[in-house]
C-alpha cells in the first residue's frame, strides 16, 4: 500500500482518537482498517512478527466501545455487557497487553481482567463485570469447564468479541485447549436460548505468524473471503536473516546447555558485526553463566575487546560498575557484559537496561521472559537451545512456537538498523522444525485428537453436548474436523478415503468415545445411547483437570483404600508419565529403598513382601521420590531428582483431591479419609507425623524447624507457650524474631472443639447422635479461608453417613447436628466423627463412639391383644428386589419424615446424606402407629372391593430371573424362633380347631402343577372367589379375640412385618435363596411341614394381601 493510502487515527470518532499515541497506521494496519473497524466480520490474519498487528485487536476493541458512544458524542458504559476475551499462549503477553490496555482504555472506566495461573482464585462477580478478559487456553477453559453449576458461564451471553493471539499455537500440543474452547463457544452461540444475546452474534479475530494454511483457520473460524488477511516478510520493518544451527546432543539437557555457552562468542564474532546482541537463555543459571563464559573470553583478549570501541565507553562502564549494587554483574560489565533476569533488584534492572539502549552493554544474556516484556531491541539475537525448563512438569521442554517467534521479534532496530540477525541454536534432529517455522512453511495441524476424550467429557458435563447428535456436531465445529478432511494421513486415515467416508469416520469416533465414557459410568446414556448425561465421576474428572486414564485408576481403587494404595495411583498417572527413570539414578533410589535408618514409611517391596534391591520402573522411583520427601527431611538434594518430586507433588495433590471427592460420592469412609490426608500431605511435603510440622508456617524453613524441634517445640501448641528468647537463641536470630515465629500461628484456622454424644431415639433399629461443634478462638480479620470437611461414618461397613464442607470462620458457633444411624446386627456399632481441615496437617480432630445396643431390641415386635383388623394400605411396604438399595417409606408418611429429619438438624448449611442406602442388605423402618380410627370391619364384599381397586395398580408378571440375597443367619435364627414360639403359642390355644390354610392345602393338592405353569391375574382372581367362603367371619373372629385372653396371637397382627414382592410368583429354580423366605411361615407346623415338601400355590393371593 502506497504512504498515501495510509488511514489516519483522525479517522477514528473523537472519543476513541486519544488511544493511539501516533497519526498514521502503517501499511499492513491501513489495509486492515476498514475490515476491523467499519465491520463486524470475521477475520484472520497472517503477518511476521513486530509487524502491528496488535494495533488490529484494538480497532475491533474500539468498534465495540464504539457502540457506547452517543449520538451528541457522549460515551456512556454499561459494565460487563459486551465482553472481549483475549486469548493468548503466553502469561508474559496477557500481562503486557494488561498494563497496555489499563493504561490506553482504564480511563473511560474499561475494565481488564487477568485471567491466568493454574490456582489463582477468581471470582465469578469480577468475571461478570469486566469488559477484557485477558486469558491463557488452560485457565480459560478450566474456569469453564465446570461453570454452569457455580455460574461460571453466565458470562457467555456477554460475549461479543474473541481475539486469538498467536493463533499457530494449535500445532503445539497446548493447541488441543485452544481448539476446545473456541469450539465451546461456537457451540453454545448456536444454542437457541443464545439467539437474542450478543454471543449470538459473536466475532472472531485470529492473528498469528506467517503460516501456509491460513484458509483452513478461516474455514473453521467462519471468516468469509474478504476477513483473509496475508502479509509476508516485506512488511516487516527491518529485513530479517535467519540461521538456524544444529548440534550434538549430550548425556543430558543442563551439560547440553552448557556446552553450547562455548559456542556463543564465535557466532558473535561471525554474525553481529560489532552490534548490540541478545543471548536468550533458558533459565536464570544459564544467562549468568553464559555472561560469565563471555567475559572470561573476552578477558583472554586484552586491550582488544571486541565489545568496546572507544575510552568512553569503557569509563562509563567502570562508573555504572561501582553503583551496581550484584557482585558478580560488577566483573562483567567491565567486559561489555551483563545478564538481565527477574532475580536483580529494580535499581540493578534499570541500570541494565539503560546501558543497553544506549549502547554501552553490547551482549546481553537474558531469560525468555525479556522477549514479551521490556523492549530491549537488538541487531542479532541467538536463541541458546530450543528447549525451556518446564515448572509444571519439571523437566526440558521445547519451546512453543510463539515464543520463538517472539524472540525472533527482538531482531532488528527499526530507528538504527535496516537489517536484523537470528541464530538458533538448537539439536541436530529438530533443525528442518525451525527452519520450516521461520520461514512460515509449517503447517498447523490439529492436536484435539489425542485428548477429545477429556474435552468430550467437559461438554457433556456443563450440557454443550445433551445428546450423540451434538456431539457429532462438536468435533465438527472443531479445527480436527478441517484438517482431517485436507490430510487425513496424518490422523490415522487411509489417503483414499472420500469426504463422506471422512465424516462417517468422525461420528464412529465419536459414538466409540461416547461408549468408552459410558462404560466406565462417567457419563450416562439413555435411550439407546442418544441421550447423555453427566455423571459425578465425570464431573469429577473435569473440575480437576484429570486424564482419563488417570480416572480409570481412581475408580478402580479398591475399597479399603489405605494410603499407601492412594499414593501408588498417584504415581501412575497419566499426568507425570513424562517423568522417565535415568540409568545415572537407580543406585541412589537404591540405597534410599534400602532405608537402613527406618525413615521412609513405605517402601518397594518385591514379591515375598521384602523391599526390593532394584528400582526398575519410573512408577517405583516416583513411590522413592515421594516417600522421601514426606519425611520432612529428603535425603535426595540432586536437583533433576528434585525438579521430579516438586512436579509428582503439585499434580498429585490435584489427583489425591479428586480421589477424596470420588470416595465420598461413594461414601467410603476410608478411601475418603486415607486420601484427604494424602492430599495435604503432598501440598505441605510432610506426613501428619513429621517431627517437621512447623514448616508449614510461614517463615520457618528446614534449618529452623530443626532447630525448635531441638528446643522440644515440634508442634503448634509447643510453638505458642514456647519463649520468644529463647526460641532466638537456639535458632541464633535477633530480637524480634521469637515474636514474628509465634505471630505466624495466625495463619492458622481458629482452633474448633468437636463433641459427639448419644442421645435416645425412639426408631427401631435405629441409634441418634448429636454432634456439637464449637469455635474456640476467632482468626484475624484476613482474607484467607480457611475450609474444613465434616465426616461421620460408621466403622463396621465403612459407610459415611454424614457429610459437609464448612468455612471454619463462619459456622455459628456453637452449634448441633443430629445424625441417624442404622444399628448393626452384631450389637456393636462403631461411630467415627472428624473434622478435616483442607491445608493444614497435625491439627485435625477425631472422635469415636461405640454404641452398644439389645438386639432384642431391634428384632422382636410385642403384639399386645386389641381388636383384629386388616392394616391400611399406606402401611404396606413392597419391595422390589432388583432395586433394594435404599427401603420405600410408605406414601403418606414421606413428607413426615423428611420434615422431622430437617426439623433435627440444627446446622442450616449442613445436608444429612442418606442413612439407609447401604448397598448390602437393606434395613426397613416398620412404623407401628396405634391409630384404631383407621380400622374397618371386615367382610367378604369389603375385602373385595378394596382387591379390585387395588389391582389396577398391581404390575404385570414377568419371567425375569431377579438378583436376590439371603437373609443373615442371626435374621435366619431369630424368625425361626419367633416362629416357634407362635406354634407353640397356636397349640395351647382351644378355639383354633380348624386352619383354613391347612383346607386349601388338601384341596389344592392334586393340580398344583397346572397352577403353577398357568399363574396370571386372572387366575389369582378366580382362586380368591373359590376359597372367599373359608374366611373367618368378622363376628368368629370378634369371639376368638374375646376368648382368648391368654395368648397373644392374631391372626393379622403381624401383617405390617411381612414383606413380599410380587415377583415371588414367578416361578423359580431354587427357592431357598429368596430374601423373604422367612417371611413366608403358615399358619401351623403340619403346614409348615407340607411347604417344604411341596411349591405353595398360593404366592399371588398372599402377595395381593400383602399389597393391601
Amino acid at each position: 500500500m502506497d504512504s498515501y493510502s495510509l488511514k489516519s487515527v483522525s479517522d477514528l470518532p473523537d472519543p476513541l482518537r486519544a488511544t493511539f499515541s501516533f497519526r498514521y497506521f502503517n501499511s499492513l494496519q491501513s489495509e486492515c482498517f476498514s475490515a476491523c473497524f467499519h465491520s463486524d466480520i470475521n477475520m484472520v490474519i497472517s503477518a511476521p512478527t513486530g509487524s502491528g498487528k496488535t494495533v488490529l485487536f484494538e480497532l475491533c476493541i474500539l468498534r465495540l466501545l464504539s457502540k457506547f458512544i452517543t449520538q451528541e458524542g457522549r460515551f456512556i458504559h454499561t459494565k460487563g455487557t459486551l465482553k472481549t476475551i483475549y486469548i493468548s499462549p503466553s502469561k508474559a503477553l496477557v500481562q503486557e497487553k494488561l498494563r497496555s490496555w489499563n493504561q490506553k482504555l482504564g480511563s473511560w472506566g474499561i475494565n481488564c481482567l487477568e485471567l491466568t495461573g493454574d490456582n489463582e482464585p477468581y471470582n465469578i462477580k469480577s468475571i461478570q463485570e469486566a469488559d477484557i478478559v485477558l486469558t491463557t487456553p488452560e485457565k480459560f477453559d478450566a474456569v469453564t469447564r465446570f461453570g454452569i453449576k457455580d455460574g461460571g458461564l453466565s458470562f457467555f451471553s456477554d460475549i461479543s468479541l474473541v481475539l486469538i493471539d498467536e493463533v499457530h499455537l494449535l500445532n503445539d500440543p497446548r493447541g488441543a485447549a485452544l481448539e476446545a474452547i473456541v469450539s465451546r463457544i461456537k457451540m453454545i452461540s448456536r444454542s437457541p436460548q443464545m439467539a437474542t444475546s450478543p454471543l449470538a452474534h459473536v466475532r472472531f479475530l485470529a492473528v498469528s505468524a506467517t503460516i501456509p494454511n491460513i484458509d483452513d483457520l478461516a474455514e473453521w473460524l467462519m471468516v468469509p473471503i474478504q476477513g483473509i488477511k496475508r502479509f509476508g516478510e516485506e512488511m516487516r520493518p527491518v529485513k530479517l536473516t535467519t540461521k538456524v544451527f544444529g548440534y550434538t546432543p549430550a548425556k543430558n539437557d543442563f551439560l547440553f546447555e552448557k556446552r553450547l555457552q562455548n559456542y556463543i562468542f564465535d557466532l558473535l564474532m561471525q554474525y553481529s558485526s560489532g552490534k548490540s546482541a541478545l543471548v536468550f537463555c533458558s533459565t536464570r543459571k544459564g544467562a549468568q553463566e553464559a555472561a560469565q563464559r563471555l567475559a572470561q573470553t573476552v578477558m583472554t583478549h586484552g586491550y582488544s575487546n571486541p565489545f568496546i570501541k572507544s575510552m568512553d565507553q569503557q569509563e562509563r562502564l567502570r562508573e555504572a560498575s561501582l553503583s551496581c549494587g550484584d557482585k558478580q554483574m560488577q566483573s562483567y560489565i567491565l567486559y561489555g557484559v551483563g545478564y538481565h533476569n527477574g532475580g536483580l533488584s529494580p535499581k540493578d534492572r534499570s541500570l541494565i537496561e539503560g546501558l543497553f539502549l544506549n549502547g554501552d552493554l553490547r551482549v546481553l544474556c537474558t531469560t525468555n521472559t525479556l522477549a514479551h516484556g521490556i523492549n530491549l531491541p537488538a541487531h542479532t539475537v541467538i536463541i541458546k537451545s530450543t528447549q525451556h525448563f518446564n515448572k509444571e512438569k519439571g523437566t526440558y521442554m521445547e519451546y512453543d512456537r510463539s515464543m520463538i517467534l517472539q524472540m525472533c521479534g527482538r531482531a532488528g532496530r527499526p530507528p538504527f538498523d535496516d537489517t536484523g540477525m537470528v541464530i538458533i541454536m538448537t539439536r541436530r534432529e529438530t533443525v528442518h522444525l525451525y527452519e520450516n517455522l521461520l520461514g512460515g512453511c509449517e503447517l498447523v495441524e490439529s492436536q484435539l485428537l489425542s485428548c477429545v476424550t477429556e474435552h468430550l467429557v467437559a461438554e457433556v458435563v456443563q450440557l454443550t453436548v445433551p445428546d450423540i447428535t451434538r456431539a457429532i456436531e462438536w468435533i465438527k465445529c472443531s479445527y480436527l474436523y478441517v484438517r482431517m478432511k485436507k490430510n487425513p494421513q496424518n490422523y490415522a486415515i487411509k489417503k483414499e478415503l472420500s469426504g463422506i467416508h471422512i465424516e462417517k469416520h468422525m461420528q464412529e469416533v465419536c459414538v466409540q468415545k461416547v461408549k468408552e465414557l459410558s462404560d466406565y459410568q462417567l457419563i450416562l446414556t439413555e435411550e439407546d445411547g442418544f441421550i447423555l448425561k453427566p455423571l459425578e465421576p465425570g464431573r469429577l474428572m473435569t473440575k480437576y483437570y484429570l486424564k482419563f486414564d488417570t480416572m480409570k485408576h481412581i475408580m478402580k481403587a479398591p475399597a479399603n483404600c489405605s494410603i499407601e494404595d492412594a499414593l501408588n495411583i498417584v504415581c501412575r498417572a497419566e499426568e507425570i508419565s513424562w517423568i522417565q527413570l535415568r540409568r545415572n539414578e537407580k543406585k541412589l533410589l537404591n540405597d534410599i529403598n534400602n532405608d537402613k535408618d527406618g525413615r521412609l514409611r513405605f517402601h518397594v517391596l518385591g514379591d515375598k513382601g521384602k523391599k526390593k534391591k532394584r528400582i526398575q520402573t519410573r512408577e517405583e522411583k516416583l513411590f522413592i521420590l515421594v516417600n522421601d520427601c514426606l519425611t520432612g527431611d529428603p535425603t535426595v538434594h540432586d536437583l533433576s531428582l528434585t525438579q521430579d518430586t516438586n512436579s509428582v507433588c503439585s499434580n498429585g495433590c490435584r489427583i489425591a483431591k479428586c480421589m477424596k471427592e470420588y470416595f465420598i460420592y461413594k461414601k467410603n469412609y476410608k478411601g475418603a479419609l486415607n486420601s484427604s490426608l494424602l492430599a495435604k500431605s503432598l501440598h505441605q511435603k510432610l506426613w501428619e507425623d513429621s517431627p517437621y510440622l512447623l514448616k508449614q508456617l510461614p517463615g520457618i524453613g528446614m534449618v529452623t524447624a530443626k532447630a525448635l524441634q531441638s528446643m522440644g517445640v515440634n508442634s503448634f501448641e509447643t510453638l505458642s507457650e514456647a519463649d520468644p528468647r529463647k526460641i532466638e537463641m537456639v535458632t541464633g536470630r535477633k530480637f524480634p524474631f521469637g515474636n514474628h515465629i509465634q505471630e505466624s500461628l495466625l495463619s492458622l484456622p481458629p482452633k474448633v472443639d468437636m463433641k459427639v454424644e448419644e442421645m435416645t431415639c425412639p426408631n427401631y433399629g435405629k441409634s441418634k447422635l448429636v454432634m456439637t461443634l464449637t469455635r474456640l478462638s476467632e482468626s484475624p480479620q484476613t482474607n484467607k479461608r480457611h475450609y474444613a470437611d465434616v465426616v461421620v461414618a460408621t466403622e463396621e461397613d465403612n459407610m459415611i453417613v454424614f457429610y459437609e464442607k464448612i468455612r471454619v470462620e463462619e459456622f455459628t458457633s456453637p452449634y448441633s447436628a443430629t445424625i441417624l444411624v442404622t444399628s448393626h446386627l452384631q450389637g456393636k456399632l462403631t461411630v467415627k466423627a472428624d473434622l478435616i481441615f483442607e491445608e493444614f496437617i497435625g491439627i485435625d480432630l477425631h472422635q469415636k463412639v461405640i454404641l452398644m445396643k439389645d438386639i432384642s431390641s431391634h428384632i422382636y415386635h410385642k403384639h399386645g391383644t386389641k381388636k383384629l383388623s386388616l392394616p391400611p394400605s399406606t402401611d404396606v411396604c413392597i419391595i422390589d428386589p432388583e432395586n433394594n438399595d435404599s427401603p420405600q417409606v410408605p406414601a403418606g408418611r414421606s413428607q413426615k419424615s423428611l420434615k422431622s429429619k430437617n426439623e433435627e438438624a440444627s446446622i442450616p448449611s449442613f445436608k444429612l446424606l442418606d442413612e439407609d442406602s447401604d448397598e448390602g442388605e437393606p434395613v426397613v423402618e416398620i412404623e407401628n402407629d396405634n391409630d384404631d380410627d383407621d380400622c374397618k370391619i371386615i367382610n367378604e364384599r369389603t375385602v373385595f372391593d378394596h382387591i379390585r381397586e387395588k389391582a389396577k395398580s398391581l404390575p404385570s408378571f414377568t419371567t425375569t430371573p431377579t438378583t436376590e440375597y439371603p437373609p443373615s443367619l442371626e435374621t435366619l435364627s431369630l424368625i425361626k424362633k419367633r416362629t416357634r414360639e407362635r406354634h407353640l403359642a397356636l397349640d395351647d390355644t382351644s378355639e383354633f380347631s380348624a386352619n383354613p390354610c391347612e383346607e386349601e392345602f388338601q384341596s389344592n393338592e392334586p393340580d398344583r402343577s397346572s397352577k403353577n405353569n398357568t399363574l396370571t391375574g386372572e387366575t389369582i382372581f378366580d382362586h380368591i372367589r373359590k376359597k372367599a367362603k373359608s374366611f373367618p367371619r368378622v363376628d368368629e373372629i370378634k369371639m376368638l379375640t374375646t376368648k382368648s385372653t391368654v395368648t397373644n396371637f392374631d391372626l393379622f397382627a403381624d401383617t405390617k412385618s411381612i414383606i413380599l414382592d410380587l415377583e415371588h410368583m414367578k416361578p423359580r429354580e431354587d427357592h431357598c435363596k429368596s430374601p423373604s423366605l422367612a417371611n413366608r411361615q403358615l399358619c401351623s407346623l403340619a403346614t409348615e411341614t407340607r411347604k417344604r415338601q411341596v411349591t405353595d400355590p398360593f404366592l399371588g393371593f398372599k402377595s395381593v394381601f400383602s399389597f393391601l
